[in-house]
């Protein structure tokens, strides 16, 4: 996916960390409290021997790029380097799947998931007009095409729990102009009806994606069209996905929609954030800038009654697009990777 830069009244929302948590009890993983926290349990090795993050609930793909990666680079005698890869190939990043047929990524992630006690987090990005033409340009046909791709989407997840970010970018592109007018009644239709079908999984959790605030610098611009989108019916919004604002920017940004949305909760990309945005107003500076770094691991441990969790939903080591030397969009690029993890601070 490209875009995550400046170019390119509903009822408090009640889903929060402690809601996630029963949902991760109910399926089967323990939890456990320390200072105040709530601390989903389970094993702390994965399905296929993948390491599992012990503070986090969600899903480690024994199978990611950045897993096998670790395994070449070991064959090969590169221990040093897939060590660091492992700040990666160990924690859980969210499947995309992709396709006109999403049902065989959503199904392994739910299995893999579920035969590890814990919790898949994906993300729909299949919008018709997707992307506006540009990197990661797509999606369905047209809008039966979406409505049947979100509908095997959401039958595949089944009734174990999910976390869902639901199309990044989308709201974003209307909100900027990019994505022409004919197409906007259509979307915030199509978005609408995206929650409430995956809203029928009675464990589904699901985001509408809300861009970043180095995008759309007032959140007054977003509240709307969430709402037009069907917030108020999903369990919050998402910011930050494939960005790199910092916490404490996306955090404050975050509060002020949340308030236009009734308190609306919030999850946030951190999985490449640890080092901020490229200093500086440069042109595509959200595409495969250099210097950066992993962010906070995935938890539901946030510190933030607002935020419920920190999630890595775009793939770190997968090219924002070919800029900057990189691959096309969403093409895993090794090199990239190693340095996010290099210069990560845990």
């Amino acid at each position: 996916m490209s875009g995550h830069g400046p170019r390119p009244r509903s009822a408090v929302v009640t889903t929060s960390i402690v809601a996630l948590v029963l949902a991760l009890t109910l399926s089967g993983c323990s939890s456990s409290s320390g200072a105040g926290e709530r601390r989903p349990g389970g094993s702390s090795v994965g399905h296929g021997e993948a390491a599992q993050d012990s503070a986090s609930p969600f899903w480690v793909d024994p199978d990611s790029d950045a897993a096998r990666q670790v395994a070449r680079w070991e064959r090969r005698g590169r221990t040093a380097d897939a060590k660091a890869l492992r700040r990666i190939a160990d924690r859980p990043v969210a499947v995309w799947p992709s396709g006109d047929n999403p049902v065989p990524q959503v199904e392994h992630a739910v299995r893999g998931a579920a035969a590890d006690g814990r919790t898949p987090v994906l993300v729909a990005y299949n919008i018709p007009h997707r992307d506006c033409g540009l990197y990661s340009a797509g999606g369905a046909a047209d809008a039966a095409a979406y409505r049947n791709w979100i509908h095997s989407f959401a039958t595949a997840l089944g009734t174990t729990p999910a976390v869902v970010i639901l199309e990044p970018d989308a709201i974003a592109h209307l909100a900027d102009g990019c994505t022409p007018a004919e197409h906007h009644e259509e979307r915030y239709t199509l978005l609408a009806q995206a929650v409430s079908r995956l809203k029928q999984q009675p464990r589904t959790r699901v985001y509408l994606d809300a861009g970043n605030p180095a995008w759309i610098s007032d959140p007054a611009r977003l509240a709307d069209p969430l709402e037009r989108a069907g917030v108020n019916a999903a369990d919050g919004f998402s910011l930050n996905v494939s960005n790199f604002q910092s916490n404490d920017t996306v955090r404050a940004f975050g509060a002020k929609l949340s308030a236009l949305l009734g308190g609306a909760h919030f999850t946030v990309d951190t999985s490449r954030n640890g080092r901020g945005p490229l200093p500086g107003d440069r042109a595509q500076a959200w595409c495969n800038p250099p210097g950066r770094a992993l962010g906070t691991p995935p938890t539901t441990r946030t510190g933030d009654t607002l935020v419920d969790a920190y999630l890595w939903i775009k793939r770190p080591g997968e090219s924002d697009g070919p800029c900057r030397g990189g691959p096309a969009a969403g093409t895993w690029w090794p090199d990239y990777a190693l340095g996010l993890a290099r210069r990560a601070k845990s």
